[in-house]
């Protein structure tokens, strides 16, 4: 149990300095909820509908190689049986990693490949070469879902652009993870962990 112990600590220090340093900042404000709710519900989809409806798609040579890595969930079986971690691994995906990649992403990242002092860059600013940059850094950081998280990123900046909001970036993103983490929980596909 001290695992959760030291889980629950680093998950309470990393959101307290998340909202202390982004909170008088950014406006976490949500300006399209339908829309953001609904972007975020598609992405899911659009995760999980290659490997539901081509069997055995994932571990095709493109997404499981030496580069990308393998196909493989991280929880053993005594992980999945313990009812604090799967909550804290809920936690994790559907509110706090929204919130930092969505920080780092399409609030940090897309502005700085623009201009450096991110100060004279609006949230939502267009660039070909910040987009796409960020669109395929996006696909890069998921490994063997490489394919959908290009998909993923393109639809995010899209909706950067749009909304100019990171607080709808912030919500789709987190009811992207939430039904991931949902359908990982009712199907068993462990390997999305």
């Amino acid at each position: 149990m001290p695992d959760a112990v030291d889980l629950i600590v680093r998950l309470a220090v990393v959101s307290a300095v998340i909202f202390a340093v982004s909170r008088p900042v950014l406006d976490f404000r949500v300006r399209s909820l339908p829309w953001t709710t609904a972007i975020g519900f598609a992405i899911f989809v659009i995760w999980v509908a290659p490997d539901a409806l081509i069997p055995n798609y994932r571990h095709f040579f493109l997404f499981e190689n030496s580069i990308t890595g393998k196909v493989a969930s991280s929880f053993s079986d005594e992980v999945r049986a313990n009812g604090l971690v799967i909550a804290l691994r809920i936690f994790r995906a559907a509110l706090l990693v929204p919130i930092v990649e969505e920080l780092f992403w399409r609030g940090w990242l897309m502005r700085w490949l623009i201009d450096a002092d991110i100060r004279k860059v609006a949230l939502g600013t267009y660039s070909a070469s910040a987009f796409w940059i960020v669109a395929i850094l996006f696909a890069l950081e998921h490994g063997p879902f490489w394919d959908v998280g290009l998909v993923a990123g393109i639809l995010f900046n899209y909706w950067m652009m749009r909304t100019r909001s990171i607080g709808d970036l912030i919500l789709s993103h987190a009811v992207a993870n939430g039904c991931l983490s949902a359908y990982v929980l009712f199907t068993g596909h462990w390997e999305y962990w």
